[in-house]
């Protein structure tokens, strides 16, 4: 018996200490390299991996680009990984490559955006905010602070999630919103705001829909006309947009918290590869309006690269 008994203790040391099989999963985002923002979901996806001992690559096309993107999808299926991570800003153009996933067996979560579309098109869960309604929060804010004409400075026209975000914004504001379309480009962004007050001087609200490269280049460009009526408030977290906020140059951000978008779904796949198990539903990370009085413990973590 004693015997026995050490050769069960012997088995049992020996599997604790070999490490279970890594799960193989694949994430693939639409958002583009010169954009912050998906550093940091990226961050949240290495960590996930860490965590988990999952083998996790991220995938993403340099420009916003569906036809790429689908085929980084048709790529990832035919690896036939444990999981599969999608973002979903077309879900017309992604769909049959996402759909093709399922069909497959392998398990998908989206993530950011899609979440219109994610269940009709077999995706487990999405992790993400509905776009619609942070925009109807975030204009139903900056009316209550005075907003009576504004500008939605749209950086990706044709992303289902940020068209849904301006849609969202004018029911929210209920007053007249004008849609300013620009390239991912900071300068370009500067520009066209400034050139949308010098030509409408009862503009007094702008929406930006991203922080690094929408909503701090607005606020360059109020400043620079010296127009401190003017509210700026933007989707999404950068350190310079932040320290907007604190010093009143901003009047709030809008967090999805994207670190959680790419580090849950990796989690999650992980789990499910191992034990079977995955959430009853969809993850909401946001949204959370950041105002003057929290933006301040936010920029540090914002600069690491978390919120």
């Amino acid at each position: 018996m004693n015997k026995l008994l050490a050769s069960v203790a012997t088995v049992a040391t020996l599997a604790t200490a070999v490490p279970a099989l890594a799960a193989d999963i694949i994430v693939v985002a639409h958002g583009q390299a010169n954009d912050p923002f998906w550093s940091v979901v990226k961050n949240g996806v290495q960590k996930a991996g860490e965590d988990t001992r999952a083998n996790v690559e991220f995938r993403s096309p340099e420009t916003f680009d569906m036809v790429q993107m689908s085929q980084l999808i048709d790529a990832a299926v035919n690896q036939e990984p444990d999981g599969l991570v999608v973002s979903i800003p077309d879900g017309d153009a992604l769909g049959p490559s996402i759909e093709r996933a399922v069909q497959a067996g392998i398990p998908v979560i989206s993530m950011n955006s899609g979440s219109d579309v994610a269940a009709e098109l077999g995706a487990m869960l999405h992790v993400g905010q509905s776009e619609f309604d942070a925009g109807k929060a975030a204009g139903e804010k900056l009316a209550e602070m005075g907003g009576t004409k504004g500008i939605c400075v749209n950086q990706e026209v044709g992303n289902v999630a940020l068209d849904l975000r301006c849609e969202g914004f004018a029911e929210g504001f209920g007053q007249e919103v004008t849609v300013i379309p620009t390239m991912n480009d900071p300068t370009e962004v500067e520009s066209k705001v400034r050139a949308a007050l010098e030509s409408d001087p009862d503009v007094d609200t702008v929406l930006g829909l991203g922080a690094s490269l929408v909503g701090e280049p607005a606020v360059a460009a109020v400043n620079a006309l010296g127009r401190d009526d003017v509210l700026v408030a933007s989707f999404d977290l950068s350190a310079g947009f932040l320290q907007a906020v604190v010093d009143g140059d901003a009047a709030f951000a809008i967090d999805q918290q994207q670190f959680l978008q790419g580090y849950l779904p990796v989690v999650f796949l992980a789990l499910h590869a191992e034990y079977g198990l995955m959430p009853g539903g969809d993850v909401p990370s946001g949204p959370n309006l950041v105002t003057q009085d929290a933006a301040g413990q936010v920029i540090d973590l914002s600069a690491q690269g978390i919120r």
